[in-house]
């Protein structure tokens, strides 16, 4: 069960993220810092439905490279998004260094579901 709280977590925070920006920061930082901050959300929504379809999969079948893509793409989505959240609210560059090992995480999470597929019975 700890890969569905994963995911229903990921979601919340997904939804308490883009509402944080479509309220709070629309008005305080510049356009393309907000642009930045919304292709955060965005990847967190499709990366948690990726997370969800992935726990759902592993419940049912044991298959470990489900498990595995899930976990991937939760990392990615704390380095990926988290960081690109952190970077539009703070503007701090360096935080750009941790985005291209989010997507990496994102690239092995996608990896591993085909994995999962062709070795699933």
């Amino acid at each position: 069960m700890r890969l569905l709280v994963t995911a229903a977590t990921s979601g919340f925070l997904a939804v308490v993220f883009g509402a944080f920006g479509s309220h709070a920061l629309r008005n305080r930082i510049g356009d393309d810092l907000m642009r930045t901050y919304q292709i955060g959300v965005d990847y967190h929504f499709y990366h948690t439905f990726a997370l969800l379809i992935t726990a759902w999969f592993f419940y049912r079948t044991g298959q470990p490279w489900f498990s595995r893509s899930a976990l991937l793409f939760a990392a990615g989505i704390i380095l990926f998004s988290g960081s690109l959240y952190l970077y539009a609210i703070t503007n701090a560059r360096w935080l750009a260094i941790i985005t291209p090992l989010g997507g990496l995480s994102f690239l092995g999470g996608w990896l591993s579901l085909i994995l999962a597929a062709i070795r699933q019975k």
